[in-house]
């Protein structure tokens, strides 16, 4: 029995994992669960996610990656065995070749790191490619002719925003504004506006429900619960479509305008190819409501919603890992 190829998407918020052959084979949380005391992993993804602020004060549920790269080897690399594991891809005598995305601006010691990762998980060769690429290829696009394509790529950690061309990114950028971000936002304006404290997944239940970055294109609500700043008891507040709108809108923002900045130094002939062809968003962002509309607006382009944005990079490794034999060699040393 020989090992299979695996393409793995290692994002910031969900590890997705493509087995040649057999399409995407895992869809898990990137969090693990630690005993402080032992260093013991006592679970990992969804498991793990269950116990995110509801752990008592021995067992840690850590994030390992921050920001699209590695911010806790060890967990990482315990993360990724526990899933290339139970997935029983190894051969009796082979190990798998593996392919990982990660954002277009990380230093090449955050690619060794995430190399070494794979590596002590199992991979035998382990190639790296940048996100939006691979994004690309998953959402549908031609990427290999000689014609532009835009795509924007919101994660967990980053977003990636390029213009592709032949195969290769002509124009890129790479910002630390994305999905946690949003998360964030969401909870400092409950604190702020509401003096409530609520934890992650409630900002994230939010942003999932309610929100939306376009006014007046969503109005909706929903109660939520937490702790109230001043009494210490529990409490609980309804929050609006248009409040969130009014949380997330800086961050958005920042989005919109690393999209401008790419778009102003991509050539003039592959800027007329993207008015023709419009720009994808993929990624868990893209299904932050409204975001196509504003971006529309503010580009003066038309913009794509991918299908299943969420899998657009996991389907993009699955079709490099057919190709991978007439793909250029990327692997580092």
């Amino acid at each position: 029995m020989f090992a299979r190829d695996i393409g793995i998407d290692l994002g910031t918020a969900n590890v997705l994992i493509h087995v040649k052959g057999k399409g995407i084979v895992l869809n898990e949380p990137s969090v693990v669960a630690l005993d402080k005391n032992s260093g013991k992993v006592l679970a990992v993804g969804e498991e793990a996610r269950r116990m995110v602020g509801r752990t008592p004060g021995n067992i840690v549920a850590i994030r390992p990656l921050k920001d699209g790269v590695i911010a806790d080897f060890e967990v990482t690399e315990a993360m990724l065995k526990h899933f290339i594991n139970s997935l029983n891809v190894k051969g009796l005598f082979s190990k798998p070749r593996m392919l990982i995305c990660c954002p277009t601006n990380i230093t090449s010691v955050e690619q060794k790191a995430i190399k070494e990762a794979a590596e002590k998980s199992g991979g035998k060769h382990v190639f790296l490619e940048e996100e939006p690429k691979v994004a690309a290829i998953g959402a549908g696009m031609d990427i290999f002719q000689p014609s532009g394509n835009m795509v924007v790529d919101i994660g967990g950690g980053t977003t990636d925003i390029a213009v592709i061309s032949m195969g290769d990114i002509v124009t890129a950028s790479s910002i630390k504004m994305a999905g946690d971000k949003f998360d964030l936002e969401i909870l400092n304006y409950i604190k702020k506006e509401y003096k409530l404290l609520i934890g992650e997944r409630t900002a994230e239940d939010i942003k999932i429900q309610v929100a939306t970055v376009f006014p007046d294109a969503r109005h909706e609500e929903i109660s939520i619960r937490g702790r109230d700043m001043v009494t210490g008891l529990p409490r609980t507040i309804t929050v609006t479509s248009k409040e969130v709108e009014e949380a997330l809108r800086e961050s958005v923002s920042a989005i919109v305008q690393a999209a401008k900045q790419v778009l102003e130094r991509t050539p003039p002939e592959l800027s007329a190819d993207i008015i023709d062809r419009g720009v994808i968003i993929t990624g868990g962002g893209a299904l932050l409501n409204g975001l196509d509309q504003l971006l529309a607006e503010e580009l003066k382009v038309p913009v794509f919603v991918a299908e299943n944005p969420m899998d657009c990079v996991a389907v993009g490794t699955g079709v490099m890992l057919d190709n991978m034999d007439k793909l250029p060699k990327r692997k580092l040393s």
